[in-house]
Parts: C-alpha cells; structure tokens; sequence
C-alpha cells in the first residue's frame, strides 16, 4: 500500500485525487492532506478518508475546523504546517496540486524529504526547474507528470533515447477564443474566459488557458521535465482535446497518447507508476469522433505564449518573473480591477524591467518572485 500526501486537496487536482485513492482503497492510504482554507471540505475528506493530520494554512479555517471536529485526525495551522506536511515521514509520495508558485517550497521540502512527486503544480518548474531538477538528481527523487499535456509525454517517451527525439508536440485546445483576433478580446468577461470548451479546472488555470499563458508554463515545463530546448518544443492548437500530446522522433514516427477529457486518468498514472490499473472510468469511443484537427497556435493574438517561449530561452530569473507577474494579472482580471488583454502587458513589462541572472539560488528565485509581485502590483494601480 502507497502513503501519499495531498498538497491542495479541496483544489480540481486534489479532489479528483480523493476520487482515484477512494476507488482504490487497497492500493493507497493517504496519511496527510493539506488545504488553504476550504475547512468544510476538508472536514468531508477526513471522513472519507481518515488522514493522520490534517492542515489547513488560514489560521481562522483551521481553529472553525478544530471546534467542530472531535475525531482522530491531528489538525494544524499555518504555511509552516503545510510545508512541513510535505516531508510526512511515513508518505512514500506527495501530490502537489496546489495553485502558483506557492507550491514550490512544500515541493522542494519534500524532495528533501526523499518523496517521489507527482507533479500537478507545474509553476514549481517554470519557476525553479534548475534548482528542482538538481535536487531531485542528488536525492535519487522521480518526477512524475499529472498535467494532463506532461503525463502523455511522458508515456510517449517511455522505452525510446531521448537523443532520438524530433520534437515534443504539445496540445491546447485554444480554449474559449480560439480563432479570435485582439480586437474581439478586448472586451470579453471573466465569464467568458471561465468557459472553458473542453476540460473542467480552477478559475486561475481556466484564464491561463483562455490566454494560453498556461501552455506557455507547459513549455517551460516541458524543457524541465524532458531536458528538451525550446526549438525542439512545439505547440499545436487541437479543439477535440483527445489527443494529449505527442513525440516526433528523428525517423519521422510520430507517438501520440489520446484519452477522454478526465485528470482522474493521469493522476491514477502517476499514482501507480510503472504500472496500470483499471480506472472505472468511460473509455475512448473512436465510432463516435467524427474528426480530430490540429491548427497553427496564434502567438501574436496570444501573447502569454510567445512571452513564455521569451522568458524560458533567455532563462535563470525571467520564467520565475513571467510566472509571477502572471499570477498577480489574473488575481487582478479576476477581481475587475483590468480587463482581458491587459494580463499581456503586466507579463511584458515585468520582463522589460527585472534584470536576469543566470543560475539562481533557491533564495533569490524566492526574493525575486516577491519583487515581481509588488512590481506588478504597481503597474497594475498606474492602468
């Protein structure tokens, strides 16, 4: 049996994790599960699943937790708390679902802790990936992809030299506008952002995607994860979103691995890696796909990605700075305070004005992810 530890369990990753452990009880025990603030939620997970401890970082959620609960679970407050969940002595591995780039210090704690990942928390690369791949190496930790892009690579990759490999093709469904041009998204809703064609996620990666900023961080990630350069990372825009992603290999094979629109799917993957298990979930019906389509990403409408392409080729702080000034745009498009296009402008100017270092520490990713927020912050007051 196979102790895990959920890092952002009431979050779209994290409950679907609850689904695949529950279905397979027999096979995984989770031992901790750690949240933001969701205590009602949190409460209901305790009952399903009876973690050892249980932590939630928003103090206040957690004391509305403690007066209600009377079981035998062990709760705790604080960020401290949920980084330190991340070493739980007795998990084997540790999913990391939560949203941003606060997921890199619980990762990197676990990672120190000799925890196998199971990687759903893609800004821990695009922010660290020199720093996390190093301490993975040294602590003999897996990496194993749950992004739905990640987890087709990787299984597409699986017995072939990487030397051997053309291209990475990644997939995006070109969300909610694709085939728009600037002057139509210029006043779009958050609404419309939020209504994704293909896959149900968070509020924050649905507007990624609808700017496809988030295949922007799948890129970066791709370079990480894969050891690949950016001329060998391709993006294809597929509206179907049954293909996931593919591997183009020097002879001209291309390997490709398609599924339904489900995470459950790749979350079980990287919970039972090397080995497959049933899922109880609907398979692929090919008698009723009708076409699969693969078109040119817009990259000059689009800007997330080109300026992630940016960002990741010049590398040391700029993804960390692309990544951060995004996640302050979105907060913002989120509470009203810019609108669509103006998600582009904040990343731009961000990497127009910090100055890049190669190789960065562990401390001045972090010093620097925190100036780039307050940065954005101030650009977006001055719109």
């Amino acid at each position: 049996m196979k102790n895990i530890v959920i890092l952002g369990s009431t979050g779209s990753i994290g409950r679907q994790t609850v689904d695949v452990v529950l279905r397979h009880p027999e096979l995984f025990r989770v031992s901790v599960i750690a949240a933001h603030r969701s205590d009602e939620l949190v409460e209901e997970q305790i009952e399903k699943l009876r973690p050892e401890v249980a932590v939630l970082v928003d103090e206040e959620a957690a004391a509305r937790l403690k007066s209600r609960y009377a079981g035998g679970t062990k709760i705790l407050a604080g960020r401290q708390a949920f980084i330190e969940a991340a070493s739980y002595p007795a998990a084997e591995i540790v999913v990391t679902s939560m949203m941003g780039a606060a997921g890199l210090e619980p990762t990197m704690a676990a990672i120190a802790a000799g925890k196998d990942i199971a990687l759903a928390n893609k800004e821990t690369l695009v922010v660290a990936g020199e720093v996390v791949k190093k301490a993975a190496a040294e602590k003999g930790v897996s990496i194993l992809p749950v992004d739905s892009e990640h987890c087709a690579l990787f299984q597409c990759l699986q017995g072939e030299a990487r030397n051997k490999v053309s291209r990475l093709l990644l997939t995006a469904s070109g969300g909610p506008f694709r085939g728009k041009k600037a002057a139509e998204l210029a006043g779009v809703t958050k609404a419309q952002c939020l209504a994704h064609p293909t896959w149900a996620m968070g509020r924050k990666i649905t507007i990624d995607s609808a700017s496809l900023v988030n295949k922007g961080l799948e890129v970066i990630e791709a370079h990480w994860l894969y050891d690949m350069p950016y001329e060998k990372i391709d993006v294809v825009v597929h509206p179907q979103s049954i293909v996931h992603s593919m591997v183009e290999y020097v002879d001209g094979a291309v390997m490709a691995q398609l599924g339904t629109t489900d995470m459950r799917l790749m979350i079980q993957y990287a919970l039972t890696y090397p080995k497959r298990m049933e899922t109880g979930l609907p398979k692929l019906d090919f008698k009723s796909l009708k076409s699969l389509t693969f078109e040119e990403p817009d990259m000059e409408t689009f800007r997330g990605l080109s300026l992630a392409y940016q960002a990741g080729r010049e590398g040391g702080l700029a993804p960390c700075v692309f990544n951060a000034a995004n996640e302050i745009a979105v907060e913002a498009f989120l509470a009203d305070r810019i609108k669509f296009l103006d998600i582009y402008a904040v990343i731009e100017d961000a990497l127009e004005k910090r100055e890049n270092k190669q190789h960065p520490s562990m401390e001045e990713l972090l010093a620097e992810d925190a100036a780039v927020r307050v940065l954005a912050k101030e650009y977006i007051d001055k719109m």
